[in-house]
């Protein structure tokens, strides 16, 4: 084996193979829990068979799923995730069936450790750069994403000015679409049951010539299809609904990441943006909201 897992994974992933990129988007997002995977959990996971699972493996150089376990685990080492007496204690009730929760927040532990390893990427610094630099930015989410792009949006509006959310009241994308796209930059949220507009405005940015940068969750398998870059987030937790809280995370990362790009001047801009905030709308305990409630 000459090849790290995760080298070939992401090879796998633009794979012309549905089966293949649905697999190796879950592995990449997943790693610390597929220890504890077996071939058909993964398989009912990703919606393949577990023969699709096995022939993945085989592609890959690996005699079975056994076998990438075992080179997983050589390459994470036997470092703990879960560290301190409350945390050991949490997760002994939970393998005795106690506490379901208890898998929950070992789950998110380990997502939040993949969040910060996908801001030392190189895909990292080139996205930083470019919501740093380019003349405009967009952010757009559907359905319950729509949220975690608005607060992106706000947070970014503090750092710089051109960041738009973008919706579809005016009935078309034309403030992105029909702009030139030299010096514009798009950041899309998704997740599954993924909704056809995060896809067609993908695609039709990047046939415009935009980069892309598409947030989402293991599943997505045209992900890579549609976007300059692809930040694969864990959503599973062992909760009712997929969550996704580390998309709230890999956010708020970007904007730190542009921060820290921008420099100290950024600082007169936010001084700027709180300033003007206060005056129109106030903050409690503000002089000017002081002044304001006076009779």
């Amino acid at each position: 084996m000459t090849k790290p897992l995760r080298q070939r994974l992401t090879e796998a992933s633009v794979s012309a193979s549905r089966a293949d990129r649905a697999l190796a988007a879950y592995m990449l997002a997943e790693p610390a829990t597929l220890p504890f995977e077996t071939a058909a959990s993964l398989a009912a996971k990703v919606s393949v068979s577990e023969p699709t699972v096995g022939r993945f493996c085989r592609r890959l150089g690996y005699t079975g799923f056994k076998d990438l376990k075992s080179y997983l685990r050589a390459e994470l080492g036997e470092g703990p995730w879960l560290i301190g007496d409350r945390l050991r204690d949490l997760q002994s009730r939970h393998r005795a069936g106690e506490d379901q929760l208890a898998g929950g927040l070992e789950l998110e532990m380990a997502a939040l450790v993949a969040v910060y390893e996908l801001a030392q990427s190189d895909a990292w610094a080139t996205v930083v750069r470019r919501l740093a630099t380019a003349d405009a930015v967009f952010a757009a989410g559907f359905q319950t994403e729509r949220g975690m792009a608005q607060v992106f949006v706000n947070q970014l509006q503090y750092l710089r000015d051109g960041v738009q959310l973008l919706d579809l009241s005016d009935g078309n994308f034309a403030p992105l679409l029909a702009r030139d796209p030299q010096g514009t930059a798009l950041v899309l949220f998704e997740a599954r049951r993924y909704s056809r507009l995060a896809r067609d405005l993908a695609r039709e940015a990047k046939a415009a010539g935009i980069p892309v940068t598409l947030i989402t969750d293991p599943y997505c398998d045209w992900a890579r299809e549609v976007a300059s870059e692809v930040f694969v987030v864990p959503t599973h937790f062992n909760l009712f609904w997929e969550s996704t809280a580390q998309m709230a995370s890999l956010a708020n990362l970007l904007v730190n990441g542009v921060f820290m790009e921008l420099g100290p001047e950024v600082e007169d801009r936010m001084n700027r943006v709180a300033d003007l905030y206060d005056r129109f709308t106030g903050h409690l305990g503000s002089a000017a909201a002081r002044t304001r409630s006076k009779p």
